[in-house]
């Protein structure tokens, strides 16, 4: 890194620091002239000096921006909105009011970002691999609109101990574009920076940059220790630095690491109560520690760590029980840092009064990983608990383990807990649990077992009066039986939404609502919907976020699987900015899938392309159907367009179909390679060996993506078996009615869809509105298709690009589609305009769907107007 820097101290006063110094600057230096946002990312391992640059880009950045400062406690469970409290403390503003218990992340983000809009300001959030779940979610939704405030926001994080899965790495997948990022790597020091540092020292500079490998807090606590050594190890280091201290000097010291981040001085007093003044300053003058804002804390962790380590088991649980002691008088006591005390000390009376209601603090604020582990600690000490609380206990740890990735732990506390419950007698409480097990195992795909566990439920709570809880159980087992049979959610749902409205359970009334509106659609009944929308509307009367979630979630799958897109739409985008909003990740990226599946289908590639790029560009978790699905989407366009390097995209989703193989995203690949087969005139036993699915049987209805596969096949002239069972436009075409589905995709706004159908037909006509349907779209290869199969005809003059009336209009139209517009314009009636044109009323409807399509337009009054702007409101 020395380079053209050099090697010596720069303007900051930092060895080697000099380029991201000035990426800060000119990140700040943006900030504050566009009025818009930045991000920077700084990286490194423990010790590489990330607080020493910010410290210094701070202490000049405050002359031209309010600069806030916070950061994340490696206690045993982060805080939850740990440094958003603190900042709360140094603000106040709205803030305070969504930074307490109950605090949602979106709220918290909002009223973070109404305050940074206020003037040029830098956040430095400092160690956000130790940041909970909440804080996560706050930083990520404030990231995302952090171009809309003057605000450079800094985030500090060590990247040497972050698997693949980590939370931060998600987190910061999902942060704005490479436009509004700046990430920073720091590197170790150089052999000659490291022997500049080392300046006069009796030690050998070589043999300390070969130790350290250039980290300049393991170096400078190797100088410290100042024994002209280099020891075996950074434990060492800190540990020979210590030991010259005095013994008030060391008391301080040890007080001080054993509160994780800052300690007030009235606490260091607390834990340390015969360590006079002298002996804090001591502590203070050795470097280890410094004082800030009235509180004592280590310049680094590792530091902290290692004394706190090295103390006596004794001393150590006694200076943690006066830590806890101390903090519990307060008017006010923090949970997170009483249960990590509690914790430490071993007080099992202690964890068990504290770390439950911390819990619950961070489940409410959205921290749910925290709370499960928070909910671990209090079981695992409270095995002497009366059978009823720790079965509340039990049950409320299952809770967030749905959302932590310890669903088996869940499964198992569950069954503990229904044993508990069976032994007590207690009925109502044993079939709860047993409602709560069956969901649970369902979540984790056990559907057979979950089902058996909902029925042990059900003959429970049917021994009792009517109540709610046997509702929710009737709701639960149609969510779980309706997964494979429709019949059984409508059967189910009749009886919990009977019972519920008898005892007056919105939830269950809710609930039910959107399993058997969901089970409706599936059927094809769009009545469905009102049931969906008005389970919505009692989960947003309720305050319930999940409720609204997965009404969006439901009808957005279940009518873009039918091909609905037009009504799907209708439910991707309001859900995506519900759950964007929210931080709702698992919803959010199956809407961002959706959303990309119906630009594809409805024409709008580019669309559809730039969001299968993004999809493709976060962490590769556990959402493999995303990922295999942005690759077919990114391949299929290409192989539309015409454009080469399709193949290795669907070699790849071919992989992960092969590791992992289900039902419907297998059906999908086939089609793909299939539909990639066809467009490069590949013969029909290649095309009948592309369509040929792998996938395993699965509970998913499989019709449609089964129906595309054997549209496939019947274009390449194979057998397609027995067409009557497939869904309608497949259905159609292979019977030989390409009009009907045409028609029928076109109803759709699928114009490619349409396009191949009627290239599926003998008539001339008909293949040359196919031509002109994919040269509008830019499918190339399907073109080139059709084009081909009209010379055959005969047809002389086969236009190579859009038809010449087409491409002279403006929008696109057609000669007959702008004379339709102009009629539309001028109020008439698709019948009239029929007869007046003298053709059907179909064939009208097709034009003005086209119509529609084209202008993007969503009414009739629209596309009016569009024909004002291009001066086609004229009679024709």
């Amino acid at each position: 890194m020395g380079g053209e820097f050099g090697t010596g101290r720069d303007s900051t006063g930092l060895l080697e620091r000099a380029e991201q110094f000035g990426a800060l600057n000119s990140a700040l230096a943006a900030v504050t002239a566009s009025g818009q946002g930045q991000i920077v990312l700084v990286a490194g391992e423990a010790g590489i000096g990330k607080t020493a640059l910010l410290r210094r880009f701070c202490a000049d950045a405050g002359d031209s921006a309010r600069v806030l400062w916070a950061g994340c406690d490696p206690l045993f469970t982060p805080r939850p909105l740990g440094p958003v409290v603190d900042l709360a403390r140094v603000l106040g503003s709205d803030i305070s009011a969504f930074a307490g218990d109950g605090a949602r992340p979106y709220e918290v983000a909002s009223a973070l970002l109404r305050e940074l809009a206020s003037g040029p300001s830098v956040l430095v959030l400092e160690n956000v691999h130790w940041a909970d779940e909440a804080t996560l979610d706050v930083i990520r939704l404030t990231g995302r609109r952090v171009s809309d405030v003057p605000a450079l926001l800094v985030l500090t994080y060590r990247d040497d101990g972050l698997d693949r899965w980590h939370p931060l790495r998600v987190m910061l997948g999902d942060l704005p574009g490479s436009d509004q990022v700046t990430r920073l790597e720091l590197a170790g020091l150089s052999p000659q920076a490291i022997a500049e540092l080392a300046g006069p020292a009796d030690v050998d500079a070589e043999e300390l940059h070969r130790w350290t490998a250039g980290n300049p807090f393991f170096a400078t606590e190797v100088l410290a220790a100042g024994t002209g050594l280099v020891p075996h190890s950074v434990r060492d280091a800190v540990l020979a630095r210590a030991a010259r201290l005095s013994g008030p000097g060391r008391e301080a010291l040890d007080a001080a690491a054993v509160v994780p981040g800052a300690a007030e001085l009235w606490l260091l007093d607390a834990l340390a109560p015969e360590t006079s003044a002298k002996g804090l300053d001591e502590c203070l003058g050795s470097g280890m520690a410094m004082l800030a804002e009235g509180k004592v804390e280590f310049r680094h962790q590792i530091a902290r760590q290692v004394v706190e380590e090295s103390l006596p088991p004794g001393r150590r649980k006694g200076l943690h029980r006066a830590a806890l002691a101390a903090l519990a008088s307060q008017a006010v006591p923090d949970l997170a840092r009483l249960a990590h005390h509690a914790e430490a000390a071993g007080d099992a009376a202690a964890v068990l009064r504290f770390t439950p209601g911390a819990a619950e603090r961070a489940a409410a604020a959205g921290a749910r990983r925290e709370a499960a582990g928070l909910y671990a600690t209090a079981l695992r000490f409270g095995g002497a608990l009366e059978p009823a609380r720790r079965a509340a206990l039990l049950e409320r740890f299952a809770e967030m383990t749905l959302y932590a990735g310890r669903r088996d732990e869940g499964t198992g506390a569950l069954r503990e807990a229904v044993e508990i419950h069976r032994a007590a007698g207690d009925l109502l409480r044993q079939g709860e649990a047993l409602r709560r097990l069956g969901m649970q195992l369902a979540a984790s795909g056990a559907l057979a077992e979950a089902g058996a566990e909902l029925s042990k439920a059900v003959a429970v709570l049917e021994g009792l009066p009517p109540g709610p809880e046997l509702a929710r159980t009737y709701n639960a087992m149609a969510a779980v039986r309706g997964v494979a049979d429709d019949d059984e959610a409508f059967r189910w749902g009749e009886r919990a939404m009977e019972l519920a409205e008898q005892v007056g359970c919105l939830d269950a009334i809710g609930d039910t609502l959107n399993i058997v509106g969901t089970a409706q659609l599936r059927t094809g009944d769009l009545g469905g919907l009102d049931k969906l929308d008005r389970s919505r509307e009692l989960a947003e009367q309720a305050g319930d976020e999940a409720g609204v979630e997965r009404v969006y979630v439901r009808a957005a799958a279940v009518l873009a699987a039918r091909r609905e897109w037009v009504l799907a739409e209708r439910y991707i985008g309001p859900g995506l900015a519900f759950c964007r909003e929210r931080g709702l990740e698992s919803s959010l990226a199956w809407l961002t899938l959706l959303a990309s599946e119906a630009a594809l289908a409805r024409g709008r590639w580019d669309d559809a392309a730039g969001t299968a790029t993004l999809i493709l560009a976060l962490p590769a978790s556990g959402f493999t159907h995303a990922r295999v699905s942005a690759l077919m989407i990114l391949a299929r366009i290409q192989a539309r367009r015409g454009a080469n390097g399709y193949q290795p995209l669907l070699d790849e989703a071919a992989a992960i179909v092969k590791a992992a193989p289900v039902a419907q995203v297998a059906l999908v690949l086939a089609a793909a390679q299939a539909e990639a087969a066809w467009l490069e005139g590949a013969s029909a036993q290649r095309i009948g060996e592309q369509s040929e699915s792998t996938g395993q049987a699965g509970p998913v209805d499989v019709r449609w993506w089964a129906g595309e596969l054997e549209a496939w096949r019947h274009r390449a002239g194979l057998d397609s078996g027995d067409p009557s069972a497939l869904p309608e436009p497949y259905r159609l075409e292979i019977t030989g009615n390409a009009e009907g589905a045409a028609s029928w995709w076109l109803d759709r706004g699928c114009a490619y869809e349409a396009a191949l159908a009627l290239a599926g037909s003998a008539d001339q006509a008909a293949l040359r509105r196919a031509l002109d349907l994919l040269h509008e779209l830019g499918a190339h290869a399907a073109a080139t298709v059709v084009a081909r199969q009209l010379r055959a005809l005969g047809e002389q003059g086969v236009p190579r690009g859009p038809r010449s009336a087409t491409a002279a209009n403006p929008a696109g139209l057609t000669s007959r589609e702008a004379e339709v517009l102009r009629l539309v314009a001028a109020g008439l009636s698709n019948t009239q305009i029929a007869a007046r044109l003298v053709v059907s009323d179909r064939t009208i409807d097709n034009h003005v769907s086209a119509i529609l399509r084209k202008l993007g337009a969503r009414t009739r009054g629209e596309a009016s107007a569009q024909a004002a702007r291009l001066g086609l409101t004229s009679p024709p």
